[in-house]
């Protein structure tokens, strides 16, 4: 479903170039829901922006098996929703513009509300609802367009811990019953072992694939149990010195890059 291959992307400004990634590779398959966790600023951002077509790379190449069928949730949801729309309004703007017939409108909204539990919110304003509640309404919106593949940018990073919770229960369930691919972004550990088939661990910036993680969890999880389970501490704990690692990769070359500095003085 998604393949990214020898992808890299410099940002220039006058002489200045930065490379933020660098020669980044893997798939996820069809159905499956890969978490994607790195060390704060590793470009786990413009990774997913590449692959959506928000940014060109500068070099690589991504391949998306349905790009018509690609959504997005974005980590800001206050600013992806509009306020002057309804929730139902909201939820219905891109089936508008992918011109879907207004009776099928109606019933893929409605359904989309009910899966992320928001019956009853269909005339509510967006600044109306809880900031958990808003982040479901962008949820369905995704799930609405009825997408082949789902990416979801660190979702959850501004809601309080309980919804946080609740909210990767909905992902899991969603994903298990319309059986969307999801490539889920996010700096918390414990959040990419929970939710995840796979985790694929990022290095520092210039950013590659640095590891590679099955999640050998029963399919059925809950937050309970699932993070109870001496597995679960076993594969959080992999993950964790994974990125403790790149961060001290990050400051081994900043230090040797200084040392070089002050030699040439």
């Amino acid at each position: 479903m998604l393949e990214v291959k020898g992808l890299r992307k410099v940002y220039r400004s006058g002489r200045r170039e930065v490379e933020a990634l660098r020669d980044l590779t893997f798939t996820v398959a069809e159905g499956e829901l890969v978490c994607l966790v790195g060390p704060s600023g590793c470009g786990k951002t413009t990774l997913l922006r590449c692959i959506a077509g928000l940014l060109e790379p500068t070099s690589g190449e991504v391949t998306v098996g349905d790009k018509s069928g690609l959504a997005i949730v974005f980590q800001e949801y206050g600013r992806s929703l509009f306020p002057w729309l309804t929730v139902r309004d909201n939820v219905d703007l891109p089936l508008r513009q992918k011109k879907v017939a207004r009776a099928r409108r109606r019933e893929l909204v409605a359904e989309a509300l009910t899966a992320v539990g928001l019956d009853g919110t269909e005339s509510a304003y967006p600044w109306q609802l809880s900031g958990g509640m808003q982040q479901r309404v962008a949820i369905a919106r995704a799930v609405a367009y009825e997408p082949s593949i789902l990416l979801m940018d660190e979702p959850f990073a501004a809601v309080d811990a309980q919804t946080r919770a609740d909210l990767e229960d909905l992902v899991r369930s969603l994903w298990q019953r319309l059986g969307v691919t999801i490539l889920f972004v996010t700096h918390d550990i414990d959040e990419a072992v929970y939710l995840g088939q796979r985790v694929l661990m990022l290095s520092a910036s210039p950013t590659v694939v640095q590891d590679e993680l099955a999640v050998d969890l029963p399919a059925e999880r809950d937050q309970l149990h699932t993070r109870a389970d001496p597995r679960f501490a076993a594969l959080r704990t992999r993950v964790y010195a994974q990125i403790q690692a790149a961060k001290a990769r990050t400051g081994t070359a900043s230090g040797a890059a200084g040392e070089l500095s002050s030699a040439d003085r």
